[in-house]
């Protein structure tokens, strides 16, 4: 077997538009770890977002691991325990919340199984509940119902304000933690020094494998450093231009079994 990990991107990589794993693809991992793969859920999700998905390839019976947060958490998908987790600067977050307010942009965290936010009708609000199947919960004030040390919180807005927001916050607050879009539309805010590259690092090294044992799949910006570190870094056919630029091999898109077709590909 060439490769003894699998690290998967979700959204836009492993899962359709409909944010479900298709059987061929489901087939195509669940023999892969047949035949000794480990895999590796890797998305901005938060980790209840990416449950279903881990509970789809059998990860609570097979083994695997959850990387959420773009990595600010590792969750051993059969035994529940945690690797490892950083979180946000306290006092970054009255700065952000501040941001928000004065711009008119939603900004919402995660309480359990649910997104909690100010403004719950905000269409892309909408889609982080679409995408990660949990509801939406209003707050008055999103400073007070945050749970204590939050890994991540999310902006959204239009594409346009988002990059412009990207940019400020960078300004305002980029020496004391991470601001990068995973969408044209989301805004993550996350720990400084926490990408999936830099978490996978510290998986494999627990795990005893190499990152020349891991092949990687991905289509946003928020992937690039995985494929970069993978032995094999696999861009979707929808990925963005220069994310397939950088891969090592561009595989069908999330609608056509990329992934499936790459691991056919590579374990011909």
């Amino acid at each position: 077997m060439p490769y003894r990990a699998i690290a998967l991107d979700l959204d836009g990589t492993l899962t359709n538009h409909e944010k479900v794993v298709t059987p061929r693809t489901r087939q195509a991992l669940l023999k892969a770890q047949d035949n000794g793969a480990i895999i590796i859920l890797a998305s901005g999700r938060p980790t209840y977002g990416i449950q279903p998905v881990a509970e789809c390839l059998e990860l609570e019976k097979r083994g695997g691991f959850i990387l959420s947060y773009n990595g600010g958490k590792i969750v051993d998908a059969k035994t529940g325990e945690e690797y490892f987790s950083q979180y946000l600067p306290d006092s970054v977050i009255p700065l952000l919340y501040q941001y928000a307010k004065e711009k008119n942009y939603a900004l919402l965290g995660y309480a359990g199984n649910e997104i909690i936010t100010e403004m719950p009708d905000d269409q892309y609000v909408k889609e982080e509940s679409r995408i990660n199947k949990m509801n939406v919960r209003k707050v008055e004030n999103l400073l007070d119902a945050l749970e204590p040390h939050p890994t991540k919180l999310l902006m959204t807005g239009d594409p346009t304000d988002m990059q412009k927001a990207e940019e400020e916050l960078s300004g305002i607050v980029g020496d004391k933690m991470s601001v990068f879009r995973s969408a044209p539309f989301f805004l993550e805010l996350v720990p400084n020094g926490i990408d999936k590259a830099q978490s996978l690092q510290r998986l494999l090294g627990k795990i005893n494998l190499t990152p020349a044992d891991m092949i990687a799949f991905g289509d946003g910006y928020n992937d690039l450093s995985m494929l970069k570190l993978a032995g094999v870094g696999v861009a979707m056919a929808n990925a963005a231009p220069e994310v397939r630029a950088e891969a090592d091999y561009v595989t069908l898109s999330n609608e056509e079994d990329g992934v499936a077709a790459a691991l056919n590909h590579f374990w011909k």
